[in-house]
């Protein structure tokens, strides 16, 4: 069956034709044309049974002449000679008035050699033994069937095909406003917002009306969250500057030298928490698509590892090389993010980059402890924090950077998927964007 709407809606508008016109026309020809067949034949039997007679019972030096006189009257074509060739069974394959005629003809005469209904279409030839010679009849083929008996076939045929190439255009201009929501929506998707008017069919409409009010109840969410995320992130630089300036203007008591040195870790700390606040919240405002090389994306995101001192390196390539539409920015950044977590519950983190007809692949692993099965749906959702799985000591968060990468790869159509690393050991994060 079709994937698409576009094809099952044809399928569905031809075949209640095709089996209707099946139908009707197997029923038609046979009713029709056998019994119009069958009642011509009747009368083309009797005025072959003229000539037979003519034959047995007139004076043999009489029968040429009462064979041309039928012929007259009758109009056909006869000739009775000895020394004539027989005429043997030659039809069309399509002529299936031809089959009935045939077989009419060989239940009424025994002698019957062959119906010739091929050499002229226009008329049926066939031949006979008698006592007198070989008798060949040539009859107007309109004296035996219906005339042009495939051309009820032809016209409903071409109707039918008519017809449907017609429905087949409203049918797809009836169709065009869903594949533009399908498009609008798969465009939202993915993190850009494509203009999206009103058309179609009341219910498209209500459907297309729903998908636009959804979308701006969407963009009011997210642009809410954005602002009281960047709002009191940047709030709270301010106390947090005035608190690190009085501790630096402390006396260097040597009493009070470790609290002020906790203190100050702690608004390191904090500082560090609050620049992840700002890093979840510029996710949304992503660049614009450009076309980049998957490839060179995953070399600078490897190269910013290295110079931060990790130890990353790139592995494999596989696929074609191909011109993907991303946002580089946003894509760096996500894999910046997927190689520093490598790094922090790792020593080393691999990256690799696999190219499919439908998606690309990049690929980060790590050595690390790894993440359950079972928690791996939960490390995707912001705040959380699986300390426990992982390396407490390598360092700890707010539970944000897969949240970041994840909401980064369903902007570009795709997700993120974690695993275990065969080669590593460690943790396996798949970011698949789609092309």
């Amino acid at each position: 069956m079709p994937r698409g709407l576009y094809g099952r809606a044809i399928l569905i508008l031809l075949v209640p034709i095709v089996v209707l016109q099946v139908v009707v026309l197997t029923a038609f020809s046979q009713r029709y044309f056998s019994d119009v067949t069958d009642q011509l034949m009747r009368g083309v039997r009797a005025e072959v049974s003229l000539y037979l007679d003519a034959i047995d019972h007139a004076p043999q030096a009489q029968v040429p002449m009462v064979i041309d006189a039928l012929d007259v009257r009758l109009g056909f074509q006869s000739t009775l000679d000895q020394g004539q060739a027989q005429v043997k069974n030659r039809r069309a394959w399509y002529d299936f008035s031809g089959v009935l005629i045939t077989r009419i003809l060989s239940d009424a005469f025994e002698g019957l050699e062959g119906v010739d209904l091929l050499t002229d279409m226009r008329a049926v030839s066939f031949s006979m033994q008698t006592d007198a010679g070989r008798l060949s009849v040539t009859v107007p083929r309109t004296r035996t069937s219906a005339s042009n008996p495939h051309q009820l076939i032809l016209m409903t045929l071409v109707t039918g095909v008519f017809m449907a190439f017609i429905a087949a255009i409203f049918l797809r201009n009836q169709l065009r406003p869903i594949r533009r929501l399908a498009r609008a929506a798969e465009a939202f998707g993915r993190g850009r917002n494509e203009p999206y008017k009103l058309a179609g069919a009341s219910e498209v409409r209500a459907a297309g009306a729903a998908f636009v009010n959804m979308r701006a109840r969407i963009e009011r969410h997210i642009e809410q969250r954005t602002l009281i995320l960047s709002g009191v992130s940047h709030d709270l630089r301010t106390p947090l500057t005035r608190m690190k300036l009085s501790l630096s203007m402390m006396d260097a008591d040597p009493a009070l030298a470790d609290d002020i040195k906790d203190l100050q870790n702690d608004l390191s700390e904090m500082e560090r928490l609050l620049d992840e606040f700002l890093a979840f919240t510029r996710a949304d405002a992503l660049d614009e698509l450009q076309k980049v090389d998957p490839v060179d994306v995953a070399h600078s995101a490897v190269e910013r590892g290295l110079r931060a001192g990790g130890d990353v390196t790139f592995c494999a390539f596989d696929g074609p090389r191909i011109s993907l539409s991303a946002r580089p920015d946003a894509l760096g950044r996500a894999l910046d993010n997927l190689i520093s977590n490598a790094l922090r519950y790792g020593m080393a983190a691999r990256v690799s980059v696999h190219v499919y007809e439908r998606s690309v692949v990049f690929c980060v692993e790590d050595d690390g402890p790894g993440i359950a099965p079972e928690d791996r749906e939960k490390a995707l959702q912001p705040f959380e924090r699986l300390d426990v799985a992982r390396n407490q000591n390598r360092g700890s968060g707010v539970g944000l950077g897969l949240a970041i990468t994840t909401d980064i790869a369903r902007k570009h159509g795709g997700s993120l998927r974690l695993g275990v690393s065969e080669a590593l050991g460690g943790l396996k994060c798949e970011l698949i964007i789609a092309r």
